[in-house]
């Protein structure tokens, strides 16, 4: 049985995200019948957004009437969902992006830090790119292209591109994505200059955890497939299928957390 509320990012909203969950919890009392007291009595796993830093878990956990709970970053459940038990790293690229690895019972993140200070390899990175480098056309420091061409046309100009992106929320940015792996395809020098940097920060980033050649790769996210053409062939080849969505993974972890304190 499932219910779903807002988003919950516990460090750009800590109150707003409590009540979310706490929402959630009337929630799901409502559907299953049990009390509030009841419910409270279960173990509880929460994977959330923002919760990167053990401090700000814990203050999650003892907002929470759980008397047995465990707060974890959201990261964790991708992970289990996409590889299962089995060791392998993972590629997570949407609006924004991380990545992990796991192995040998030992798991890394890196990124996850929003659009201000990360997200490099996003759908949004890529559509700020392919804006910045269509800004970099009206500035002479490039030629033009059929993508920045097209990009200047939709917004009347540099003026009125700008003026878009002043006021765009990360996911209208990261719809621009689409048009760029487009003109990739087609092999427009912007789009495809852009859609290389982002497969090389990929590269870089598995590497810097430690991946291997024969290491599974799973992608996650709805923009991260579009990088396979461009990933170096042993990446290429070490592609699987993500085994499960991230609700699934959260679903195990909170099993496993249960059996720990089974008698």
């Amino acid at each position: 049985m499932s219910v779903e509320t807002g988003p919950a990012n516990v460090t750009s909203d800590f109150e707003a995200a409590l009540g979310e969950i706490r929402r959630g919890l009337d929630l799901l009392a409502g559907r299953t019948g049990l009390s509030a007291d009841e419910i409270a009595a279960l173990p509880a796993y929460l994977g959330l957004a923002g919760a990167s830093d053990r401090a700000v878990c814990a203050r999650v956990e003892a907002a929470l009437p759980f008397a047995r709970v465990r707060v974890e970053e959201d990261r964790a459940a991708a992970l289990q969902g996409a590889l299962g038990d089995v060791d392998g790293a993972i590629v997570h690229c949407g609006t924004g992006s991380f990545f992990g690895l796991r192995q040998g019972g030992h798991t890394r993140f890196v990124g996850g830090w929003g659009s201000r200070l990360g997200d490099e390899a996003s759908s949004f990175w890529v559509g700020r790119s392919a804006l910045t480098g269509t800004l970099a056309t009206v500035d002479g420091l490039r030629p033009p292209s059929a993508l920045s061409e097209a990009l200047r046309a939709r917004w009347d100009g540099a003026a009125g591109l700008v003026a878009f992106a002043a006021h765009a929320t990360p996911g209208e940015i990261g719809e621009i994505a689409r048009d760029v792996t487009a003109a990739a395809r087609d092999a427009d020098p912007l789009g495809r200059e852009v859609m290389q940097a982002g497969a090389a920060h990929i590269a870089e980033m598995l590497d810097r955890l430690g991946w291997t050649p024969g290491l599974a790769i799973a992608f996650t996210g709805g923009f991260a497939p579009e990088y396979a053409p461009y990933l170096p062939e042993p990446m290429r080849a070490a592609l699987v299928p993500a085994a499960a969505p991230p609700i699934e993974g959260a679903v195990a972890l909170a099993r496993a957390f249960a059996a720990e304190g089974a008698p």
